[in-house]
């Protein structure tokens, strides 16, 4: 009996609350969206979905979004993007941006993203498993048939990179061999305190073995919690370091999620490296070159989530509960700089980053962070990093 794939694609949609879409011999058939999206997430990753050949499997994003993917003939249903927990609005403002969505658009794509359920990866397979059942002459697949995916891995490097800024330390850090957890525990979460990325490098590279206790009865449970208890030591590491809860714990959830999808060893040693860096980098932007308070590190965070809007003094006094004036003196009296030479610094970073690995043109990435004009752009970008945009692109393409 032939299949009614709109009616599918809507079913699926109306029961998990996330996106659907139907192709046959790669065009597509049908979809079906419960939140409307200017444009589609997944055309950022097509290529690696469209990669996946198992009946059933996934793909996740370097955002921790997964796409679950069933193969059943010419057809291919691809279901996501979600998780259990959303990326947050900078992120989903910057991932339009990516995906070319015009700035007056970007609100309700922010909005549309945040309407989709969230799903553990483990539900979202679950679904497609049943879904198999029906499309695959009654194959009958279990969780633990399901492959994991190496493509994940080189993304969450890809990302990584993307975010890598360069700060030159010439700490060595030095830890015992034997009987070591203490002292290699404090000498890691110093690094990630202080934000040193090159030095986390370097003690990565020549990281002496760790002499842990046993927390489960067979290896792989055994590396799957010794990541965990890492990773939550660093999220709060990374709190003590300036890094907003809310950020340290939400990214600390994601990391957990991942890991126990993962099967080999590699792949978790290929995550936590990552995991490290990732925190580390995040208290390096937010800590790089400023005398570090409280208040500084609240003004750093504030700036941090607002990077694609036109972050004013004024709102910031507002949302501070603050008059501008005091709020003004009070920062460039702890930190020698004045709020608005912050604000623009952080943006030129941001705006380098852009420049360096995407191909955006200059109007867009002024646009997209907040600038009135291309003028505007490039007069800021000249002032605080010494060339125009074009150059710096020329310079480090």
């Amino acid at each position: 009996m032939p299949v009614d794939y709109a009616y599918l694609a809507r079913s699926m949609a109306g029961l998990s609350g996330v996106p659907v879409r139907v192709y046959r011999k790669g065009e597509e058939l049908c979809r079906s969206f419960p939140a409307p999206l200017p444009r589609d997430p997944m055309e950022l990753c097509r290529k690696e979905v469209f990669a996946i050949a198992e009946h059933v499997g996934y793909y996740a994003s370097p955002l921790f979004h997964y796409y679950g993917v069933l193969n059943a003939g010419e057809i291919k249903i691809v279901v996501g993007p979600t998780a259990q927990i959303m990326a947050d609005e900078q992120k989903l403002r910057e991932l339009a941006f990516r995906l070319d969505v015009p700035p007056e658009q970007a609100p309700a794509f922010v909005e549309g993203m945040n309407a989709i359920v969230r799903l553990p990866v483990e539900t979202l397979l679950q679904m497609l498993c049943t879904t198999n059942h029906f499309l695959n002459g009654g194959e009958k697949l279990e969780l633990s048939d399901l492959a994991i995916h190496e493509e994940e891995q080189a993304l969450i490097k890809t990302g990584v990179e993307q975010r890598r800024t360069s700060r030159v330390y010439e700490e060595e850090v030095q830890a015992a061999q034997t009987h070591n957890t203490l002292a290699i525990e404090e000498a890691l979460m110093g690094i990630v305190r202080r934000g040193d990325s090159v030095a986390l490098k370097r003690w990565l590279s020549s990281a002496p073995a760790v002499q842990g206790g046993t927390m489960a009865g067979d290896q792989l449970r055994q590396l799957r919690n010794l990541f965990i208890v890492t990773v939550t030591l660093v999220s709060r590491a990374a709190i003590r370091g300036g890094m907003s809860q809310e950020d340290a714990f939400s990214l600390s959830d994601a990391y957990i999620r991942r890991v126990e999808l993962l099967t080999s060893h590699s792949k978790i040693q290929n995550l936590q490296y990552h995991m490290l860096l990732e925190y580390t980098e995040q208290v390096d932007k937010l800590r790089r070159g400023r005398h570090v308070s409280k208040f500084s590190l609240d003004v750093a965070n504030y700036v941090r989530h607002h990077l694609s809007e036109p972050v004013s003094v004024e709102k910031m006094a507002e949302d501070f509960f603050l008059s501008r004036p005091y709020l003004s003196a009070k920062f460039k009296r702890e930190t020698g700089q004045t709020l608005t030479d912050f604000i623009l610094s952080e943006k030129t970073e941001e705006a380098k980053r852009l420049l360096r690995y995407s191909e955006k043109p200059l109007s867009a990435i002024g646009a997209y962070l907040g600038f009135s004009s291309h003028g505007h752009f490039a007069r800021v970008f000249k002032q605080y990093a010494g060339m125009t945009p074009n150059e710096y692109r020329e310079k480090h393409r």
